[in-house]
């Protein structure tokens, strides 16, 4: 069981969740600690990549929803993501505006 209490940014407090989750780990390796790492390490992944593409790239607004198109695209935006963090960048808005002002930097990403 996981107790979550959301604030906004002047301290509020908003509400409280509660949240239960299942684990294969034995008791001996499903200490409070290490659960609530596991638990911070998929936040850490949703802010690092589902959030990016979700309001960078406007991906729950895509009217790409057949066949192949959503793999592809969620792909490429993975590449450019990655290729982007791999450079060095920390915000990959900004990241892509730079990169989106000379088409050959993009080639300087790859390697080209």
């Amino acid at each position: 069981m996981l107790d979550r209490h959301t604030t906004d940014l002047t301290g509020r407090h908003l509400r409280t969740e509660v949240c239960y989750g299942v684990t294969s780990l034995d008791a001996s390796h499903a200490d409070p600690a290490c659960l609530a790492g596991l638990v911070r390490g998929q936040w850490e992944i949703e802010d690092r990549l589902h959030w990016v593409r979700d309001v960078t790239f406007d991906e729950d607004r895509s009217q790409i929803r057949a066949g192949h198109g959503p793999q592809v695209l969620a792909s490429l935006r993975n590449l450019a993501i990655g290729l982007l963090r791999l450079a060095g960048y920390t915000n990959i808005a900004g990241g892509l505006r730079f990169v989106g002002r000379d088409p050959a930097r993009a080639f300087g990403l790859l390697g080209i």
